[in-house]
């Protein structure tokens, strides 16, 4: 993914706390051992560092984390106290008179069963609750996010791999920020209760368990990176793989009509085949993470019951206190080796917490200023270009606008006329401040652009756009996109208006059809006549229209202008059109040409002027041929 502009300081926390570069030296070592001992911890812990974003969704719900918590801590005492009964059953109830001292311990220990199993279950669906909402908030964050970072982002990064982090990335995040993380606490309060009560029942023993976890802990710190490098790897492959998928889904039927099927399916198979390899790395790795954590721990417990058995025999210590100490060692192990899997999982889950972050802390590039003006009440109308210069990132220096300047009066309607590449598209763009010009000033009713809530802005216009976007939804819906707080009757008056109502009234479901994904069930006409809705339900007082009728028929095309004539009255608005047909009867036409505006006047007069809109009247119109004949002829052309 092209990388974007992220504010690290407001995750990774300030400067020197986060920062390797700012650890201290120690004068008195010579060979600097203890700076990289310090540092190598610092970046063990630095690799879960993303996870620390999950703490803020964690704290909405603080009742439920007293209840996983309390939960966490009672399952984890009891099994705690579950080795005590061994031993008192062990050393007092087998030597006993009778068999009452027995069923008193075998009551015990099933009392602490059913409490283990009350306190296990509850965490469990704390826990999972937790994670579940967490996971669903920061989707709905990440999300809202998305919309509001501008179109420069957008342009930069594919759907598809947006989607991926929205969709996949937080799904690895369920898990850590519900049974991991618990499971991480729990196992932490059994190993530490574990080796307490191992100490206190055998110091000697308890030494050689402590040698024995050094074996385990030292390489399960040292594979946490890899495993965490590789699970950044696999997603970012995977979701490499999803966004090509998603972009030729999309466009299946261009795949098919070109038939490239087998192409685009050996590509995607390609993608596929490098995420299952970054998986298959990251799997071998917890896997031999996971294998040597087994054998170590195995081989140390086999060890120390070795060694308790020889001091039983010698009278040393009695039969039920080696038995609690082997399960309090068991206990340890069991820790130990759940924290390992479960410090897999959460460097996992890291590695998707950094790609998501990566878009939260993305800064949007068009925002609201911080003193930001408004916009004159009622409506005005006015739209100013000042020497507008512009040129797309990525595209190098050169301009699409040069300095361009024009005015548009109240209720005026202005038409954009040039060849292709002219700029006429970019100036709907700047005008709705999807980009800041690099140069120059865009102002709508006197007030610059840039000092004006983009919401606030854009509320001011409607925008019917040559490629319609339609919604897997209804048709109604699709409409009501425009102004989504609109009645059924506002929504029927649009639709008439823009001549939707004549092919929906022949529907079996009428308003209430579902178009199929991008409109799929609708002819091109069709789909623009909805967008034509959207903005008549829309009712703003500036009207841009980019090619708005080029997908329809003659017919259509002059039912729809008539509309459009009507909505447009007392409207500002701005036509883009390549067919001169469409705009002859603008009050004003703008001719550009290379990001300049070179000439500019009602059609009549540009036609007998001669210039360029006459050279591209003369490809469209064959009475135009003659342009300098005169003005009438022009004009009834």
């Amino acid at each position: 993914m092209t990388k974007t502009r992220t504010n690290a300081a407001s995750f990774r926390g300030a400067a020197p706390r986060g920062s390797l570069d700012a650890l201290p030296t120690q004068s008195d070592r010579s060979d600097g051992a203890s700076t990289r001992e310090t540092a190598d911890r610092l970046r063990r812990l630095d690799q879960l560092r993303p996870l620390a974003h999950l703490k803020v969704y964690i704290r909405r719900y603080p009742r439920m984390v007293l209840a996983a918590v309390t939960a966490l801590v009672v399952s984890a005492m009891t099994m705690l106290a579950v080795p005590l009964a061994v031993r008192r059953m062990i050393d007092v109830g087998f030597v006993g008179a009778d068999g009452s001292f027995i069923k008193q311990y075998f009551i015990a220990i099933i009392g602490l069963g059913i409490l283990l199993a009350v306190a296990s279950a509850s965490r469990f669906y704390a826990v999972n609750w937790l994670g579940e909402r967490v996971v669903a908030d920061l989707r709905a964050d990440v999300f809202r996010h998305l919309l509001s970072l501008g179109a420069s982002f957008h342009d930069r990064n594919r759907t598809g791999e947006l989607m991926s982090r929205l969709t996949a990335d937080t799904t690895q995040l369920k898990s850590a920020s519900g049974s991991s993380l618990s499971q991480a606490l729990r196992n932490t309060i059994m190993l530490f209760g574990a080796l307490s009560m191992m100490v206190i029942t055998s110091p000697q023993l308890t030494l050689m368990v402590l040698l024995g976890l050094i074996g385990v802990v030292v390489p399960l710190l040292a594979a946490g990176r890899a495993v965490r490098a590789r699970s950044r790897g696999a997603q970012d492959s995977l979701a490499e793989a999803a966004a090509y998928a998603q972009e030729n889904l999309s466009a299946v039927r261009t795949v098919q009509s070109s038939a490239t099927e087998p192409y685009v399916s050996r590509r995607f198979a390609t993608a596929v085949e490098a995420s299952f390899d970054a998986a298959r790395d990251r799997l071998a790795a917890r896997a031999f993470l996971t294998a040597g954590t087994i054998a170590l721990i195995v081989t140390c417990l086999v060890a120390i019951l070795w060694f308790g058995a020889t001091r039983v025999v010698a009278g040393e210590i009695t039969g039920g206190r080696l038995g609690q100490f082997i399960l309090y060692a068991l206990f340890a192990g069991g820790a130990v080796a759940e924290l390992s899997e479960v410090w897999g999982e959460l460097s996992q889950a890291a590695g998707a917490a950094e790609r998501v972050t990566e878009l939260l802390t993305t800064t949007a590039e068009i925002t609201a200023p911080a003193d930001a003006l408004t916009l004159p009440q009622p409506p005005i109308g006015t739209i100013q270009f000042d020497a507008v210069s512009f040129a797309y990132a990525g595209r190098g220096d050169e301009n699409v606008l040069k300095e361009l300047s024009f005015q548009v009066k109240p209720g005026e309607t202005v038409a954009l006329v040039g060849p292709s590449g002219a700029g006429k598209s970019t100036i709907l763009a700047l005008l709705q401040r999807f980009y800041d010009p690099s140069g120059g000033t865009v102002r709508v009713d006197g007030v610059a652009v840039s000092r004006v809530d983009p919401r606030a802005l854009r509320g001011r216009m409607a925008l019917v756009p040559q490629d319609i976007s339609i919604f897997a939804d209804t048709i109604a819906e699709n409409i009501r996109y425009g102004r989504p707080e609109a009645s059924e009757a506002e929504v029927r008056e649009a639709a008439r208006l823009a001549r939707v109502s004549e092919f929906v009234e022949a529907l079996p479901d009428g308003f209430a059809t579902l178009v199929g994904e991008r409109g799929v069930t609708l002819s091109g006409g069709q789909r623009q006549r909805i967008g034509l809705a959207r903005a008549i339900l829309r009712d703003a007082p500036i009207l841009l229209l980019d090619e708005a009728t080029s997908a329809l028929d003659a017919e259509n095309e002059a039912e729809v202008q008539a509309a459009l004539e009507a909505v447009m009255k007392g409207r500002t608005t701005i036509v883009i059109a390549h067919r001169l047909a469409t705009v002859k009867q603008a009050d004003r036409i703008l001719v550009l040409d290379e990001g300049r505006l070179v000439e500019q006047g009602t059609h009549a007069s540009l036609v007998a002027a001669g210039g360029l809109y006459a050279r591209l009247a003369a490809l469209q119109f064959l009475d135009a041929t003659e342009p300098h004949s005169s003005a009438a002829n022009g004009a009834s052309s």
